[in-house]
């Protein structure tokens, strides 16, 4: 029997061995790493190094125990913490080669493929591996744990009497633990039927972005601004949302424009196509111009084009308006949306002070040329000035509100009939 600093001394001396040896092994597969740039030997590299150099070490410690006799106590107790450091090690180890796995199988699956065929499968890939991982990696913890528990003594001694108890405990746990439990079912629910992958384009109340991350109990949307919305994976399956990208990223994409009724709807088409056809952006599958409706004073042009992904859509939406309202204002500007007044014509004699019937200066010199009674002008706000033989008036109202009536001299002046009002002095 060796004395207890011997014994220590040869513990120690094991544990340095245990980590040369492993420093020799990891010192080897960075050299074939160099030599091989295969996607295993450097996930392997990348992941595996942390977890061997804590349980080679501690395998050769435990190795040597039997040969050092310790006393009772010190045996016990190196004996018991070597295993449960041995025990986390290896769950480690296990949950680091889960990754290894999910490295060299998403290495063969990049979103970014050569066809769309491509990045479909790699979404999905992606999806069910990460959460694939996530599912192993807890139960090897539960695992792990509950080996730890059961190395103690204590533990397997009152075995029986927490059983006999875990009816009562697993109803408080169960109601405490719910909401835990709804999201890992929910998650568990999507990884088999996924409704949305990685790298899915989905609008969520009113925000656009794209999947970044799923876990088991939260998904993690990006948003166009590159903030990122976190939500409880339940959500998704008690909530509705868009996808879309589910089936394929191909988008229609429409452009509504008011135009005037003089608007040549057949120029504007055939400019909508050079637009389509000199654009990068466009997908070549579906263009469209068509009339969808007729206002009061305009009619709605609808401009329909198709695009690759969203992003491609949402910047060709933008160029189709930008130029086609440059083409509207530089070619055919009274194809711009308009506002039109309607002047009535009031006979010499009507409504003057004379009576009805009565004479007034100047009846009978010849009426002068009348302006033409339609006038057209632009903008919200009008103010329409009449200035010949006529009386000047003068009008200023909002858009669509006004009716003039002009009176020539010797008439009432001033007098402005105004849409469901009386007339003013």
């Amino acid at each position: 029997m060796v004395s207890l600093p011997e014994a220590l001394s040869i513990l120690a001396g094991c544990l340095v061995g245990g980590y040369i040896i492993q420093a020799i092994g990891i010192a080897s597969a960075i050299v074939l790493a160099r030599r091989r740039h295969h996607a295993l030997t450097q996930a392997s590299f990348q992941h595996l190094k942390g977890p061997l150099r804590v349980l080679i070490p501690f395998v050769a410690m435990a190795a040597a125990l039997p040969a050092v006799r310790l006393p009772g106590y010190l045996s016990g107790w190196f004996d018991h913490g070597a295993g449960v450091v041995i025990i986390l090690a290896i769950a480690w180890l296990a949950i680091r080669l889960v990754s290894v796995a999910e490295d060299v199988i998403l290495a063969k699956y990049t979103l970014a493929g050569a066809g769309q065929g491509d990045t479909d499968k790699a979404q999905r890939i992606h999806t069910q591996v990460r959460l694939l991982r996530r599912v192993v990696g807890v139960i090897i913890l539960i695992i792990a744990i509950g080996a730890i528990l059961m190395s103690f003594g204590k533990v397997r001694t009152y075995g029986a009497s927490l059983l006999a108890s875990a009816g009562i405990v697993g109803i408080v746990v169960g109601l405490a633990a719910q909401p835990i439990m709804t999201n890992l079912l929910a998650g568990a629910q999507i990884g088999i039927a996924q409704p949305f992958r990685v790298d899915d384009v989905v609008v969520i109340d009113g925000h656009w972005g794209r999947i970044e991350e799923i876990s088991l109990t939260y998904v993690v949307v990006r948003i166009w601004d590159l903030r990122r919305l976190v939500l409880p994976i339940s959500w998704f399956v008690q909530n509705p949302f868009e996808n879309w990208t589910r089936s394929g990223a191909d988008l229609l994409g429409y452009v509504h424009l008011e135009v005037d009724y003089r608007a040549p709807v057949e120029e504007i088409r055939n400019e909508l196509r050079r637009i389509l056809q000199a654009s990068p952006r466009w997908s070549g599958a579906v263009w469209n111009l068509q009339v969808t409706g007729a206002g009061p004073s305009t009619l709605q042009v609808r401009a329909l084009m198709s695009a690759r992904n969203s992003q491609d859509s949402w910047d060709l939406q933008c160029e189709v308006r930008e130029k086609l309202i440059s083409f509207l204002r530089d070619r055919y500007p009274e194809a711009l949306p308009r506002i039109r007044l309607e002047g009535e014509r009031i006979d010499a004699g009507a409504g003057s002070d004379g009576g009805a019937g009565g004479e007034t200066d100047g009846a009978n010199e010849p009426t002068p040329d009348v302006p033409d009674a339609t006038s057209v002008m632009s903008g919200s706000a009008i103010r329409r000035s009449t200035r010949s033989a006529y009386a000047s008036v003068d009008v200023e109202a909002e858009a669509g509100e006004v009716q003039t009536q002009v009176l020539p001299t010797g008439g009432v002046p001033g007098k402005v009939h105004r849409k469901g009002g009386a007339g003013t002095e």
